[in-house]
């Protein structure tokens, strides 16, 4: 039996809008790809935009406040980039960026969400997601790592803990980094020419790659089913790095600034 899809669509304020952003019509096939900035001018604006973060992240020290941010994406879209930017002049005490891999022995003795819990930030600090809780709808779903039974249900588990934490002050912003199957098998062959980047793509990533369409209809059905007005998903055009880190930047302080 086929389920219903659920698609929220809630106008309220705290769904941040940007130009790639409006709520409700979070849709994979109608972003726009081609967008670019000047190199020169991209880096005068980047470099305003951290100095801005880190004036949020000392008041958000000084008022004991919280913040989450995810980052999911395509492989080689640029998540590890855009994170670099976000975090260059900020504080390393007041700040956290945690990059998510196989759960451990340990980690899988318990329900899948304990390592992201013992991962949240404490009072005053921001904590950044490389890869995140929705491994388990991503690719343990394609992959076959979990049940069916396990990742349909994980959509409601995963909207009640974001929920139980914005409820109690945390904000939370989860950014997905976009790009075209041609501009990703660029990066892919870049990273094999380039000796000090050559580590980050392995036989995972050409394998993930064959099942693009299986992806695809993965992140869509988390944008429907978890998108929401406390919690909202930012899909970042990310062809161009540039115009890429500008976007997450101006989304993280939109959303630290509310």
């Amino acid at each position: 039996m086929a389920r219903k899809k659920q698609r929220f669509t809630d106008k309220s304020p705290t769904a941040y809008e940007f130009d790639v952003f409006k709520p409700g019509t979070l849709d994979l096939s109608g972003v726009r790809l081609d967008q670019t900035v000047d190199k020169k001018a991209a880096e005068a604006e980047v470099l305003d935009l951290q100095e801005k973060l880190f004036e949020l992240q000392v008041r958000y020290w000084l008022e004991k406040r919280r913040a989450a941010f995810v980052f999911e994406g395509w492989d080689a879209a640029g998540k590890g980039g855009a994170i670099k930017r976000m975090t260059a002049l900020m504080d390393p005490r007041g700040y956290k960026v945690w990059p998510i891999a196989a759960p451990g022995e340990e980690e899988r003795a318990h329900h899948y969400l304990y390592r992201f819990q013992t991962r949240m930030p404490p009072r005053g600090t921001i904590a950044i997601f490389d890869r995140s809780w929705y491994g388990r709808v991503l690719v343990e779903r394609v992959e076959g790592f979990c049940t069916e039974k396990e990742w349909q249900r994980a959509y409601d588990e995963i909207n009640a803990f974001e929920r139980m934490y914005t409820d109690d002050g945390v904000t939370v912003l989860k950014f997905f980094l976009h790009i075209d199957k041609a501009t990703q098998l660029q990066r892919f062959k870049d990273r094999e020419r380039d000796p000090v980047k050559n580590f980050k793509i392995g036989d995972d990533d050409w394998r993930n790659r064959k099942r693009w369409s299986e992806y695809e209809e993965a992140y869509q059905d988390m944008f429907d089913r978890t998108h929401r007005p406390d919690a909202p998903w930012v899909i970042v055009p990310a062809n161009d790095k540039r115009a890429a880190r500008l976007t997450v930047l101006k989304a993280a302080i939109a959303a630290l600034d509310e």
